[in-house]
């Protein structure tokens, strides 16, 4: 019996350690995230990066106020806001840190020059990315360069771009050539890229050339082949560069 009693008086003390532990634990934790409340408030932010649009524009898009928590605010649901309010801005392509004590940094990538789709009396500017970023009248993408030979399917500011089914090998090379062209910095020098031709995806370039390139190629080699011929040539010649044979022809007009 008296044994018995010991043990009991034990694991009476056994318990109460693990409650006082977790207790001392819960007021720990309730002391830091006091802590965080009360002191780390944001008090500046600075955004970089920007091109088309204002920092207070992208502050806004943010949904993150002057004085809320440093800490507690969801770094994530700021940078999909600002990526779908601002489309030029992929959220890819937003960074959003901290720096203490009361400093927030959001820096923002918006992407390179748009190519425009004219459909229905309208353009629709598409990124290299394929992401539709802004809808202008047709007599407003003298500017840009033109994708033609397809239709967009219920194109929509702020959505990617969808080409019917029988188009999405088509659709892939077109993302596929945008994105190295971005990557090599030659969007500005594209004037239009046709796919109407379902062998041959030509793409009409510097006010001087016609390229040929096959769907599914290797882009970025194929633009670096071309840069490097086109280096070669006198800045007044003008033709046909067909990159989708082996070796590669330049046929001058």
């Amino acid at each position: 019996m008296a044994r018995r009693r010991h043990s009991n008086r034990r694991h009476r003390r056994g318990n109460s350690g693990f409650l006082y532990k977790l207790l001392s634990v819960l007021v720990i934790c309730g002391a830091v995230v006091a802590a965080l409340t009360l002191f780390f408030r944001v008090d500046r932010i600075e955004v970089t990066g920007m091109e088309r649009y204002t920092e207070d524009e992208v502050i806004a898009a943010s949904g993150i106020d002057i004085g809320d928590n440093l800490y507690l605010l969801n770094k994530y649901d700021a940078a999909r806001s600002i990526a779908d309010a601002l489309p030029y801005i992929d959220i890819e392509d937003i960074r959003i840190r901290r720096e203490l004590p009361d400093t927030l940094l959001i820096d923002v990538k918006e992407c390179g020059r748009p190519l425009a789709v004219l459909q229905s009396g309208s353009a629709w500017l598409v990124s290299p990315r394929g992401r539709i970023v802004e809808q202008l009248s047709a007599a407003g993408a003298r500017d840009y360069g033109i994708i033609d030979g397809c239709e967009l399917l219920a194109p929509s500011v702020g959505t990617d771009i969808a080409l019917p089914t029988e188009l999405s090998g088509r659709q892939s090379s077109l993302l596929e050539l945008l994105a190295a062209l971005e990557e090599a910095d030659l969007l500005d020098q594209v004037d239009a890229i046709h796919l109407s031709d379902p062998s041959i995806l030509t793409m009409d370039f510097a006010g001087r050339f016609a390229v040929e390139m096959d769907y599914g190629a290797d882009y970025a080699w194929q633009l670096q082949v071309l840069t490097a011929g086109i280096a070669k040539l006198e800045s007044n010649q003008t033709g046909t560069i067909r990159l989708n044979l082996d070796p590669p022809i330049i046929a001058l007009d």
